[in-house]
């Protein structure tokens, strides 16, 4: 049986992500594939990274003649966990394409996940729920097999023959990481991917996973794939994928596309002795949390084992709004992770966000001055944006109008009543980026200023902090 994987993200609809010039392949996606193909099916993947257009599918399925097409999005790439409309309306072109091909139509994503039975309206066969990859093997056994009847398959929705729609149950998330296969990288033409990072960037990073989920329960993360669960994939199995890439792609960096790398501190220390001792020494992203971020030995290890960057969800140097959130973590925590992370020379980076209900002026001016104390390296600034599923969105669903998903990555439209206006909000976002990057400048200034005599230093800061006030228009 031929299979066609592919997904919905297609870059140029998505000009924020254009612009950063920071692509990674559909890895959940080549997983998958990787699995299928590891029990005999013949797989191939039309990646729409770099796709401008869905129609052009047509030529793909004219040569590949596929018997099934799997509309696969990647797990790991959070902004398919965004559902962004361009790409939905994108996905459901696509559905079209294939089953007017004549194409059996699968589809695995955290829209699909929430909306099933809209994309069986819309020329899908089956919706798959929750995490994918076994699910999609035991149904495409069931169609290699000429079975029809799917109702003991599990964690799928479909369109009976008399039209209505069946759910099956639920399946219980794959625990042990190890026994699938690695990714199947053979499939994906690299060759995109590694001219945009060099020509924008100077080097090449691959996008990799060593975990799955995520434990926490912030009320506005949706986790329609694997809930609250949280498994690890062994340090071995994560350093030979490494050593893989390596022989194949001779990259430079890597993203860890965790939502929480390292949650055991044993697992960071022994992956710190797995890479030490196959003689790696390849510089890291992570995600992580400020409470893990506290633990002097944590740190430790994650820089020993070549961490060069974490973004942790800071969110608001509020507590009473991290409180509202359900976060679990503290300012204090924020700050002295902040500086734990700046002892070892791991790069910081903060996650804010903006607009969560009942959020303050006084709130907001506690983030700014929480960026202006702690100064990162780098932010990522939202606004908060309700996912079915959510506490959060549960919350304020009654407030919601018909615009439901952003169309891109930097629509930051409000979609709920808001303490302040939208207007308040989009100019608030640019707020503060100039607000750090003046803050990160005047930082800057005073240690190269440090070399002068007290009298001509203060001077010099004086006058180049006028200038940089002047030039970002907050002059008085």
């Amino acid at each position: 049986m031929k299979v066609l994987f592919t997904h919905s993200y297609f870059q140029h609809l998505d000009p924020k992500q254009v612009a950063h010039a920071q692509p990674y392949p559909p890895l959940g996606t080549i997983l998958a594939a990787a699995l299928l193909r590891q029990h005999g099916f013949d797989v191939h993947l039309f990646d729409t990274m770099f796709v401008r257009d869905p129609k052009e599918l047509t030529s793909v399925l004219e040569s590949f003649v596929p018997d099934v097409v799997v509309l696969y999005d990647d797990g790991f790439n959070y902004l398919t966990k965004m559902c962004l409309s361009n790409m939905k309306r994108a996905a459901m072109q696509m559905q079209d394409i294939a089953h007017r091909f004549g194409c059996k139509v699968i589809v695995s994503s955290s829209d699909a996940t929430d909306h099933a039975t809209e994309y069986l309206q819309e020329k899908a066969d089956v919706v798959i729920t929750g995490e994918a990859e076994f699910t999609l093997l035991e149904l495409l056994q069931q169609y290699r097999e000429g079975n029809t009847d799917l109702h003991l398959v599990k964690g799928i929705v479909y369109k009976s023959t008399d039209g209505s729609i069946t759910k099956t149950l639920s399946r219980p998330v794959h625990r042990q990481l190890d026994e699938l296969p690695l990714p199947a990288w053979d499939l994906v033409d690299i060759a995109p991917y590694k001219k945009v990072w060099q020509q924008h960037h100077g080097y090449f990073s691959i996008n990799m996973a060593t975990t799955r989920g995520c434990p926490y329960k912030c009320n506005w993360c949706a986790k329609p794939i694997y809930g609250n669960t949280y498994h690890m994939r062994s340090p071995q199995h994560v350093v030979s994928e490494i050593k893989l890439l390596l022989e194949l792609f001779h990259m430079d960096h890597i993203w860890f596309a965790d939502d929480i790398f390292g949650l055991k501190r044993s697992w960071v220390a022994e992956f710190a002795t797995q890479i030490r001792e196959a003689g790696i020494s390849m510089p890291f992203k992570i995600q992580s949390r400020a409470d893990l971020l506290v633990q002097e030995n944590y740190v430790q290890d994650l820089a020993a084992s070549g961490c060069a960057e974490i973004w942790m969800g800071a969110e608001s140097g509020s507590q009473k709004v991290l409180d509202a959130m359900d976060k679990g973590t503290t300012v204090v925590q924020i700050r002295q992770a902040r500086a734990l992370l700046k002892k070892h020379h791991i790069k910081a980076a903060f996650f804010l966000q903006f607009g969560y209900p009942e959020e303050t002026k006084e709130d907001i001016d506690l983030t700014l001055n929480l960026l202006a104390e702690t100064m990162p390296d780098d932010i990522g600034i939202s606004v908060s944006y309700p996912l079915p599923g959510t506490v959060f969105y549960e919350r304020v669903k009654s407030q919601l109008s018909t615009k439901s998903n952003w169309e891109h990555s930097d629509d930051l439209e409000l979609m709920y009543q808001q303490t302040f206006s939208k207007a308040y909000y989009r100019k608030l976002h640019r707020y503060t980026h100039s607000f750090f990057r003046l803050e990160q400048a005047r930082s800057e200034s005073l240690a190269s200023l440090m070399k002068y005599p007290r009298m001509i230093r203060y001077a010099l800061q004086k006058k180049y902090y006028q200038h940089l006030m002047k030039r970002a228009n907050y002059a008085d």
